[in-house]
């Protein structure tokens, strides 16, 4: 039986710890962290959550109930949740905020606690939905053993339409392993929300989208929560088939009387002289108590996530000289690594048929999920189903992948291992019109800190980084064509993040010495589409006595920057050409990784202006980054 006065007693202290945390601090959140002290210190200390604190991430970790703080502005609260567990000391808990300190002001990747960066309102719940399918994965769809997800969301930030996508998503799966708490506060940071109070219209809107609903009138009741907790986890519990979730009518502020339901108050900690005044509010406050985390089932049979090293990857049969689109070769490299690895999963925007992920949807069913048209729940979505060990490939058209920016800023502080793959970028996807071209992602994955970009120019290529990518932990980007272009590499060729091709015509081949190059006219770097231009112009200005070299800059971030500062000593002339904006591209790249970049003649051919429908080779023709625009410059040298 749960001793209620217990948790009257930690509510107590959380509450003590978030005052004099944030007014130490002299910033933070304080007020939207007091109006879920109920909620959460019910779900952690009630007997509900189930966790290894000692394995809070890790191989050892998968068989615990995952907390997510959508609201990571109440970062206050989750620190001081686990100060009350014990695994936080009062020390450590009063360097919130500092620079030195695990304890940020949203909680990243750094707090061993947290398994995902919230702070940009409306990803928890897709980072939810991600763990939770994560999970299924590995455990089944019991629901007396199957670990929870519960994620603490903001009335304030459901106005966010990811978070609508994410609940469309977790009805389409019926993750009945999904349980979100809604701190119903009425008061955002700078007004009332939309719906205020209104508990009624919120349980209308996600019955609707098929969700249960469990409707709490005092989110400060400790009874009632515990009643509304135990009705959708205990094991007679009617709300096992979908995903619920817990409304509640919480005072923002709660236990402070100047703090309660007062606007002009939000991210404001309480003045050093008013602090006494606050804590003398609470009563009496046993500083030393503790609550108990239950263990979760140690025995849960958990799926094997391995590689099997005795299977080799069998590249598909591509010739020198076949036409093939890498977006093709993508899914076929997609398929091929599925069959030796079952970590691998993959997410699609409902462009399968156009980014090949159907093949390996047809094959593995069940490690495939559509997620629609919804981007940014897709983007969160993979980050979430990676913490539970999987590597999600998440595919759309380049284009689309702007949608899921913030997304994808945001898994950055997560310690990231996802795989992005954006199809049809460039002019050269034809007809289909400026819409659906990627011409911003290059600049858009770059911004990102840690991130590797891969721009394979062929079938082959495609297939291999792909491979790279499965292989090595991080958030990669794969950029793909829709346009077919010829099989250039034979099948052992080698490729490496950070690393080039070299291409020179057999008559220039006597002009290398020891990797110097001494009597070509200009270096051509090129990728993907425009790779193929840059090789038919080398062709066409050999046989007018012009030599020049092309570098198929396959690899965009990291550059190979040995290759690119060996060829630009020995050549002056350099281009660049690109089908993609100029603003953040690889001509950008290229000229900030020189050393000596006054000493040579650069120009940057890339897409200047608004583009059109038309064929692929009429728009490459139009922006002039073309065989004949590279023939152009090379001459106007």
């Amino acid at each position: 039986m749960v001793d209620f006065e217990k948790l009257k007693k930690i509510c107590k202290l959380i509450r003590y710890d978030i005052l004099t945390s944030t007014t130490e601090a002299k910033s933070g959140h304080p007020t939207t962290s007091l109006s879920a002290v109920e909620l959460m210190t019910t779900l952690f200390f009630g007997g509900f959550l189930k966790s290894d604190l000692n394995h809070p991430k890790g191989v050892q970790s998968f068989a615990n109930d995952r907390v997510v703080f959508s609201k990571g502005h109440a970062s206050p609260l989750i620190y001081s949740l686990y100060h009350a567990a014990g695994v936080i000391s009062q020390k450590e808990l009063m360097t919130l905020r500092k620079i030195d300190s695990d304890l940020e002001g949203h909680p990243t990747f750094r707090f061993k606690y947290a398994d995902v960066a919230t702070g940009s309102l409306g990803q928890g719940l897709s980072a939810g939905v991600g763990m939770a399918l994560g999970i299924k994965l590995l455990v089944g769809n019991d629901p007396r053993v199957v670990p929870k997800v519960f994620v603490l969301l903001g009335d304030s930030e459901m106005a966010e339409g990811q978070v609508w996508e994410a609940i469309q998503i977790a009805s389409q799966y019926k993750l009945n392993n999904l349980i979100a708490i809604a701190d119903i506060n009425r008061l955002g940071q700078s007004t009332e929300t939309m719906l205020g109070w209104d508990l009624e219209t919120y349980k209308k809107r996600f019955e609707a989208f098929g969700w249960s609903v469990i409707t709490v009138e005092d989110g400060h009741d400790l009874k009632k929560i515990y009643e509304a907790y135990n009705k959708v986890l205990s094991e007679k519990s009617s709300y096992s088939s979908k995903p619920t979730i817990i409304l509640a009518r919480t005072i923002k502020g709660k236990g402070v009387s100047f703090l309660e339901n007062k606007e002009g108050w939000h991210g404001k900690p309480v003045p050093k002289d008013l602090l006494e005044s606050a804590l003398k509010e609470l009563g009496d406050v046993n500083l030393n108590i503790r609550g108990v985390i239950n263990v979760p089932n140690l025995k849960l049979k958990i799926k094997n996530l391995k590689l099997n090293k005795n299977l080799k990857i069998k590249i598909k049969n591509y010739k020198l000289g076949d036409l093939a689109a890498t977006r093709m070769a993508y899914g076929d490299a997609l398929l091929a690594l599925g069959k030796i690895n079952n970590k691998i999963v993959a997410l699609d925007a409902e462009m399968s048929n156009s980014t090949y992920s159907e093949k390996f949807a047809k094959k593995f069913p069940e490690r495939y999920f559509e997620m629609f048209i919804a981007e940014q729940n897709m983007m969160t979505a993979a980050l979430g189903i990676s913490k539970l060990g999987f590597i999600p490939f998440a595919s759309t058209f380049a284009a689309f992948l702007t949608r899921g920016f913030d997304q994808l800023r945001m898994a950055q502080y997560s310690a990231p291992n996802i795989k992005i793959v954006g199809s049809h970028c460039g002019v050269s996807i034809g007809p289909d019109g400026p819409s659906q071209m990627g011409l911003e992602d290059i600049s858009m994955f770059r911004s990102i800190l840690n991130s590797t970009i891969l721009y394979p120019s062929d079938a082959v290529s495609a297939f291999k980084l792909t491979q790279i990518m499965a292989d090595t932990d991080g958030l990669f980007y794969l950029r793909t064509n829709r346009k077919e272009t010829p099989v250039i590499y034979d099948e052992k060729e080698k490729f490496k993040i950070g690393g080039s091709k070299i291409h020179l015509l057999a008559q220039a081949s006597k002009t290398v010495r020891r990797g110097r190059v001494t009597r070509p006219v200009a270096l051509i770097i090129a990728a993907g589409v425009t790779l193929h231009e840059a090789l038919k112009a080398q062709i066409e200005l050999a046989n007018k006595g012009i030599e020049t070299v092309v570098l198929d800059c396959y690899s965009v971030k990291p550059l190979d920057v040995q290759s690119i500062n060996q060829l630009t000593r020995e050549i002056k002339n350099i281009i660049v050409v690109e089908d993609h904006y100029p603003t953040g591209g690889i001509g950008e790249a290229v000229l900030s990784i020189i050393n000596h970049p006054s000493s040579i003649n650069f120009t940057h051919l890339c897409v200047r202006k608004l583009p059109r429908s038309g064929s692929p080779e009429e728009l490459l023709r139009y922006e002039e980054i073309d065989s004949e625009a590279i023939i152009k410059a090379v001459k106007g040298f």
